[in-house]
C-alpha cells in the first residue's frame, strides 16, 4: 500500500535527481479527486499523447470533450522537461487488466492483459509524452523519462517492475508508448533501461578509508580545465550521496560536465535555485556535501 506524495514531496524528487521541470497554472491542486480515489498508488503509467506539438500544457491541463482534465501528472515535451499539470486524480489510465494490476504490486511479468475492470486512475502516476507515438521519442524524452520514474521508484522504495506502458494495461486499442505506427516500445527493456537508471543512483555506503575532505579549498579548483584531486574527491563523495547516475565514466581528476550536472542536482535538492544552484561548488555546498 502506497500513498502517493504530497505535491512538495514530488519537486523534492525531482530536484533530487536533476530532472528539469516547469509548474503550469495551479498544478497542486487541480484534480480529479471528487470522482473517486487516489491511492493507494502502485507504479507509473507511461503515455504518448498522439501529437508533435511543441506546446500541449493546456492540453493536459484542461482535457478534452468527454475527459476533463487533468490528463496526467507530467507532461514531457521534446526537450526533455517536466511540465507538473495536476496533482490527485487524473484521467489518463481508465479501465485496466486487474491480472495487470497484481503483477505491478509484485513487481513481477507483466501478463497479457484481456480485460478491463480495475480503475487505473486511483493506482497509477502518468507521464503523457509529447509525441504523436509514430516515430521513437526524442532521446531527451527518453532520458528524462528514466530519470523520472527512478525518481518515482526511489521514493516508494519500487522496483522498474513498477512502469507500464498504457498498452500493456489494458484500455482497447492503446499502444502507447509507441515507436512506430500502431507499435508499443519494447516496455521489457525500457524497464531494464530505468533499472539500470536506478542503480545508477542509489547511494552508496563510503567505504572505511574515505578521505577527511578539510575545509573547501576555493572555486578556482573547480570548473572547465580545473584538473586535481578535489575534483575527483568531489566526484566520489557526489556518487556516496546518490548522483552516480550523472557519470558514465569516472569520477576523475578533470572537472566535466558529469561533475557540474550532479553538483547541481544536489544543490537543488538542497532547495536552491538560480546561481545557488549552478553546478559549481562554493564553501556552503562543500559543507552540505561532505556533513
Amino acid at each position: 500500500m502506497a500513498t502517493p506524495m504530497t505535491a512538495n514531496e514530488i519537486v523534492k524528487q525531482l530536484k533530487k535527481f536533476g530532472i528539469p521541470y516547469k509548474e503550469y497554472k495551479n498544478w497542486r491542486t487541480h484534480n480529479r479527486n471528487h470522482k473517486g480515489n487516489w491511492g493507494p498508488v502502485h507504479g507509473l503509467m507511461v503515455h504518448h499523447t498522439g501529437s508533435d506539438s511543441k506546446d500541449q500544457r493546456a492540453l493536459l491541463y484542461n482535457g478534452i470533450p468527454g475527459l476533463p482534465g487533468p490528463l496526467c501528472h507530467f507532461g514531457l515535451d521534446q526537450d526533455g522537461t517536466i511540465h507538473l499539470v495536476g496533482w490527485g486524480r487524473a484521467n489518463h489510465a481508465g479501465l485496466g487488466d486487474d491480472d495487470v494490476l497484481k503483477a505491478v504490486i509484485n513487481e513481477g511479468r507483466i501478463p497479457a492483459d484481456n480485460e478491463s475492470n480495475t480503475d487505473g486512475n486511483a493506482h497509477f502516476y502518468g507521464v503523457e509524452i509529447w509525441y504523436s507515438g509514430s516515430h521513437r521519442m526524442s532521446d531527451a524524452q527518453y532520458s528524462t523519462l528514466r530519470l523520472l520514474a527512478a525518481a518515482i521508484c526511489d521514493y516508494h522504495d519500487w522496483s522498474a517492475g513498477s512502469v507500464i506502458g498504457h498498452g500493456e494495461w489494458g484500455s482497447p486499442g492503446k499502444w502507447d508508448p509507441g515507436y512506430r505506427p500502431g507499435e508499443m516500445m519494447d516496455m521489457g527493456q525500457v524497464r531494464k533501461d530505468i533499472k539500470a537508471t536506478i542503480a545508477k543512483g542509489k547511494p552508496s555506503k563510503p567505504g572505511p578509508g574515505t578521505p577527511k575532505p578539510g575545509p573547501f579549498p576555493g572555486k578556482t579548483y573547480f570548473g572547465p580545465g580545473a584538473s586535481n584531486k578535489f575534483v575527483t574527491l568531489l566526484g566520489k563523495r557526489l556518487i556516496e550521496k546518490g548522483y552516480g547516475r550523472f557519470y558514465s565514466v569516472g569520477p576523475g581528476p578533470k572537472w566535466s560536465e558529469s561533475d557540474r550536472k550532479a553538483v547541481e542536482a544536489f544543490q537543488r535538492a538542497q532547495g536552491w535555485s538560480g546561481s545557488d544552484a549552478d553546478g559549481y561548488p562554493g564553501p556552503t555546498t562543500w559543507r552540505r556535501l561532505f556533513a
